[in-house]
């Protein structure tokens, strides 16, 4: 996308100096309009911001994915934190829009679409058109839970073309994993601000409710969520923030980042365990399994032996503390009374699965089978797993896309991982990998995949497994070229 009206240098980048003068001038122009018609003097600043961003997102697509991942990283924290009638979330919506937009509008100077030309785009282009053509389900108790839901489930996938089609080198990948570590951080502070100083006041409006007590209050603990919507949203990222940091370490990194890769890792995984989401606890060990696997090393295969044998000792060492007796419980499912409850509601839920192969119609259960068709069959189950609620609402066709899609990324990351000639590739397209392994465990106890950020950067974690190997063939093409090139000046 070369040009769009507006003269940008060569290069592709704004200038500091003229950002500068922007922001002072909509500071000018803001304080004026406030001092002369009040609150909605803001207005035409925040419209001048607006349509600065929408530029810069169409016209610098590397700055809205940026801009995308951060604000899916922050989104639910400011809304809790600026509460307003705005659906604020359809902020979410218009980045993706405006970066589609950009996507189209490229094609006409860059067309590329081999990048595409892979199973697992294909299978999310399958996810798409099945979860729209959900609208015509002739067992949907309602046409407009389907509305409210098709964004979070299949419009959200967009994300995934996006991100494979915007990251084009290298340099912007190392970028991307700064930006992702840098908020991680940021969000691992802020949890340990709420357990050792406390809620703001803002956090603390919702505590006097007793359905929120009942499920945030245990033992006479808190249960943290950081900066996220709840708590199980915040220790599955902090889960897959350290799982990032494992990944990376054997990479081609100098000792002492490893070292603080290590101590990030060591971090997000303590942080975690505030959040009390018993779900999370096994996820960090699980993927270690199989980065022990892959990376067949002995030094490791035998410290991953001394580490699983204190893990034990963990798990089954007598205590009085809550929080450890709460992660000693996530290890022995069978003796949990909530968990014996799910097993109880998924038995009644199976002969529904196995007798509707569409399914009961997207949205049918949860918070909007409840508004919208309370009387339902499916509105009357929690769906507590990610796989029970597409088995639901889609039936075992839909439960059988997502598991395929879920098999592809994890088959063709370790093909990638062991065809990668980069070292450093090779570690991030590793961490994905047992990422996605990770994930696709979540998913089970849990709805790993429907609330920000994971809801987008779960498509990121694919993408990047994509990527990977795409750079790398990028890079190693290049070094023939020039080798060759070489070996004709020599001639």
């Amino acid at each position: 996308m070369r040009k769009l009206g507006i003269s940008i240098n060569p290069r592709g980048k704004i200038s500091y100096i003229v950002i500068i003068i922007i922001v002072l001038v909509l500071s000018m122009v803001s304080a004026y309009s406030i001092s002369v018609y009040g609150k909605i003097g803001v207005l035409p600043a925040v419209v001048a911001i607006g349509a600065f961003f929408v530029y810069a997102a169409l016209r610098l697509p590397r700055f809205g994915v940026i801009m995308l991942m951060v604000m899916a990283y922050f989104i639910m924290y400011l809304i809790a934190l600026f509460p307003t009638n705005f659906p604020m979330g359809t902020l979410m919506d218009g980045i993706l829009a405006l970066l589609t937009l950009g996507f189209f509008m490229q094609q006409k100077y860059y067309t590329n679409f081999k990048v595409f030309n892979e199973p697992i785009s294909y299978l999310i282009l399958i996810w798409i058109i099945y979860n729209l053509l959900q609208v015509f389900n002739p067992n949907a108790a309602s046409q407009l839970a389907w509305v409210y839901t098709i964004r979070g489930v299949a419009v959200v996938m967009l994300s995934y073309f996006i991100f494979t089609y915007y990251i084009i080198s290298i340099k912007f990948l190392r970028t991307i994993i700064i930006v992702w570590l840098s908020m991680a951080f940021f969000a691992a502070l802020y949890a340990m601000k709420q357990e050792y100083i406390g809620f703001f006041p803002f956090e603390e409006s919702n505590h006097y409710d007793p359905l929120v007590q009942s499920l945030l209050f245990i033992d006479g603990h808190w249960r943290k969520n950081s900066i996220f919507s709840d708590p199980v949203a915040f220790s599955y990222n902090m889960a897959v923030a350290s799982l990032l940091c494992i990944g990376l370490m054997t990479g081609p990194y100098k000792m002492r980042y490893k070292v603080l890769l290590g101590l990030l890792a060591a971090m997000f995984a303590f942080v975690m365990t505030y959040s009390g989401t018993r779900g999370s606890y096994v996820l960090i060990p699980a993927a270690v399994v199989l980065f022990l696997i892959i990376r067949l090393n002995k030094s490791l295969i035998l410290l991953g032996i001394i580490a699983g044998m204190g893990l034990y000792v963990l798990i089954n060492i007598p205590t009085g503390n809550v929080t450890l007796y709460r992660f000693q419980s996530a290890f022995k499912p069978n003796s949990d009374a909530s968990y014996k409850v799910r097993k109880a509601t998924q038995k009644v839920i199976q002969p529904f699965i196995q007798t509707h192969p569409i399914g009961g119609g997207l949205g049918g259960s949860g918070v909007w089978g409840v508004r919208f068709a309370p009387n339902s069959y499916l509105a009357q189950f929690p769906p507590d797993s990610g796989y029970v609620r597409v088995a639901m609402e889609l039936g075992w066709i839909g439960l059988f896309i997502i598991c395929s899609i879920m098999f592809a990324a994890l088959y063709i990351g370790i093909n990638n991982y062991f065809n990668i000639r980069d070292p450093e590739l090779r570690s991030i397209c590793l961490a994905m990998v047992i990422i996605v392994f990770a994930i696709s465990i979540a998913n089970f106890p849990q709805e790993a995949i429907v609330q920000y950020p994971m809801s987008v950067f779960f498509y990121l974690f694919l993408a990047l497994i994509r990527v990977t190997k795409v750079l790398d063939d990028k890079k190693h093409a290049e070094e023939n070229n020039i080798q060759k090139k070489v070996i004709k000046v020599i001639e």
